[in-house]
């Protein structure tokens, strides 16, 4: 049974025992999870924790959350990195995990760090149709460009090209490499070829697919209108597709992108010059930098290019994936130490700063109010902030919680957090858009939603690696593919979206 919603609001009794906690942790393949490092070492010992963690592959993760979640069968105690955006929303609302929003006594750390960044409206936006909430979110003070495109600036320079600001830009660039290295496919990406997509589709007016921005594969939402279409079966989405068809036709773009790819492979493709472009993140330019031998070799992040609607990146909340608990959780007798202990961990000043600097003394001193990083991250060819990634667990996207802007650009360089101003100063401030709203389901149209939703993203899979690639034609093939989607209801799926937005 799970405990009563009001509690005493007491603190429960100290035990001297750490408390048992084990937890999903998304690994991705560029920052392999590791027990010893010191940011989990630290708030652990802190909230008194004797932590568990299942590092799963980020790409199986939503896989695997989902077996568990619906047979609730070895779910762990927590869940890191989740949302109630598509299917969780249908689990939370049939009882799978805990309304968190039911027990805001045991969630001091968090209600406070809301509070501090101003994101109560943003939070509460976060309720389900019963107006409960069911995870702790990321907290961001405000959204920043993190990834992008980034290109051999050397290159650029030597060829007297100007710095892209448009698709054609990219093309014309992709093009000349192409012919000077004829062996090489010039634009790769990082793990899977959705880090480019949800990067790239936004500044055609959509976003579908894995890691799309509504969370549903499907369906793209209209700024202006403030109402969700069927993105992928759209005009833009066929202007899309046949971008990155041209791209791959003309061997301008990686044909080993479509499987995951290793971290590694990614990095020796871009320092050997095999790519010499990329969608990835501003914290991989040092590693690759360094393990490059060719002369003069530089990489440079761009601000987002224009499409066909502005430019426009992958859409971010100030909110992000968060902590979810299993329904199985509530059932241990120490269900509110393991919350507290959790709000602990997570969102207090002091566990939240290790997240991001590490540990004073050690990561770093304080010179007035100036932070001042150890020599050996300031010397570290991989540069501050990936060092601190790959070496304490610091800025390690699903356990950091709470993403102050100015404290995060202390880790990087000068050159980013210009980028940064650049972009903020970009169209109105509007190249990263917010993530569109989510539906209120009661939870019979949430498991209709649910199941019409994973047929849908499944064969959209199929199809948007096939226009790529040429082996279906945008041309003869997109009727066939429209159907499909069709017969798979995707007008009903939606319909139920629009028709459940909140008024």
């Amino acid at each position: 049974t799970s405990p009563s919603a009001g509690g005493s609001g007491s603190a429960p009794a100290v035990s001297d025992e750490p408390i048992k906690i084990s937890m999903y942790y998304a690994d991705n393949p560029t920052l392999p999870y590791m027990d010893s490092w010191l940011a989990v070492q630290e708030t652990a010992k802190i909230a008194g924790v004797d932590l568990t963690v299942e590092a799963i592959p980020s790409t199986d993760y939503n896989t695997k959350v989902s077996l568990a979640l619906n047979t609730g069968e070895n779910c762990p105690d927590v869940i890191l990195y989740q949302g109630t955006k598509g299917e969780n929303s249908s689990l939370a609302l049939n009882g799978a995990i805990v309304p968190i929003s039911d027990y805001p006594e045991w969630t001091p750390n968090f209600n406070a760090m809301v509070e501090k960044l101003g994101l109560k409206d943003d939070v509460e936006e976060l309720a389900l149709k019963d107006g409960k909430r069911y995870f702790m979110p990321q907290l961001f003070d405000q959204p920043f460009y993190d990834g992008g495109l980034i290109m051999r600036q050397d290159y650029l320079e030597e060829k007297g090209f100007d710095a892209p600001k448009t698709f054609d830009d990219l093309y014309e660039i992709l093009k000349a490499y192409k012919a000077d290295h004829p062996d090489s496919y010039p634009l790769t990406t990082l793990v899977a070829p959705y880090v480019t997509y949800r990067m790239t589709m936004p500044s055609f007016g959509i976003s579908f697919g894995k890691s799309s921005s509504s969370g549903t594969g499907a369906l793209s939402y209209d700024y202006e209108k403030g109402e969700y279409f069927e993105g992928c079966i759209s005009e833009e989405a066929r202007e899309y597709l046949r971008f990155m068809n041209k791209l791959y036709a003309e061997g301008l773009l990686d044909p080993e992108m479509a499987a995951p790819i290793d971290g590694d492979v990614w990095s020796t493709k871009m320092a050997t010059g095999a790519a010499m472009a990329t969608y990835a993140y501003y914290d991989q330019i040092g590693g690759v930098e360094t393990a490059s031998e060719i002369d003069g070799f530089k990489l440079q992040m761009y601000p987002s290019l224009e499409g066909p609607a502005g430019a426009h990146h992958q859409p971010k909340s100030k909110t992000g994936k968060g902590i979810m608990f299993p329904a199985s959780t509530a059932e241990r007798d120490d269900f509110e130490q393991v919350v507290r202990a959790v709000d602990e961990m997570f969102f207090s000043e002091e566990c939240s700063t290790i997240w991001c600097l590490g540990v004073e003394g050690t990561t770093y001193t304080m010179d007035g109010d100036k932070i001042v990083y150890s020599d050996d991250l300031t010397s570290s060819p991989d540069g501050i902030y990936k060092t601190m990634q790959v070496k304490y667990g610091c800025g390690a996207d699903p356990f950091q919680f709470v993403w102050i802007n100015e404290r995060e650009m202390s880790k990087y360089d000068e050159n980013y957090a210009q980028i940064n101003k650049t972009v903020a100063g970009m169209e109105d401030g509007n190249v990263i858009q917010p993530l569109p709203p989510t539906p209120l389901f009661d939870d019979l149209t949430a498991e209709d939603a649910a199941s019409l939703q994973t047929p849908l993203a499944d064969s959209i899979e199929v199809w948007i690696d096939a226009f790529v690639t040429g082996s279906k034609s945008l041309d003869t093939d997109w009727d066939a593919y429209v159907a499909e989607m069709k017969n798979l209801q995707i007008e009903e799926f939606c319909k139920m979206y629009n028709d459940n937005l909140r008024k």
